[in-house]
């Protein structure tokens, strides 16, 4: 058999699988996935409702100081932030922070990218949806470019606050990120 490879899936209540079984949360979900494809793996849901990119990269520093580290880690971060409208250079020298770190350490990672939730001005947004592409070029990560893809504004597949997916969002979102998880075990040597 494989060696059994760990994936942390570091993020906020899109990871955490708010207002649904843990079970049926996107890390458990992919987790399932990847294994009937024939993968020895293991994912780590290190989701926490509200947090924000700050958060993510305070609880990742403190996880990356235990051994042994994870073979990979899938960055899904940057919704609250935007919820609470974080200067997007502040969201962007904090995630670029956590990816600089994955990559000192030689931790294979995925990006995936976020759009607003929320009506703004569209200067906002268009600064805020711009640091995932800016990231993406900067460190040639796995990269998922919107987390929510064919699931955001979709009120069957998700809950009725109109942002959280339900089951059916989350197993939509698992499905969808599928090719790109295994695009991100390739990496693990």
């Amino acid at each position: 058999m494989k060696r059994l490879k760990t994936i942390v899936a570091l993020g906020d209540s899109l990871t955490e699988g708010f207002g649904i079984p843990a079970e049926a949360s996107f890390p458990a979900v992919l987790q399932s996935l990847l294994r009937s494809k024939g993968h020895n793996v293991s994912i780590i849901n290190q989701g926490l409702s509200g947090d924000t990119a700050w958060g993510g990269k305070k609880r990742l520093d403190r996880y990356l100081a235990n051994k042994p580290r994870p073979d990979a880690v899938i960055v899904e971060l940057g919704a609250n932030d935007a919820i609470q409208f974080t200067d997007p250079w502040d969201v962007e020298a904090t995630l670029d922070s956590i990816l600089q770190r994955l990559t000192e350490l030689e931790i294979p990672f995925m990006l995936t990218g976020m759009k607003m939730l929320l009506p703004s001005d569209g200067d906002y947004a268009e600064a805020f949806e711009s640091i995932y592409l800016k990231l993406a070029e900067r460190y040639d990560p796995v990269f998922y470019p919107f987390f929510l893809e064919g699931v955001f504004g979709n009120p069957a597949l998700n809950l009725e606050d109109g942002i959280h997916p339900n089951i059916a969002g989350t197993a939509r979102i698992a499905e969808s990120v599928l090719p790109f998880a295994e695009s991100l075990l390739a990496r693990v040597p």
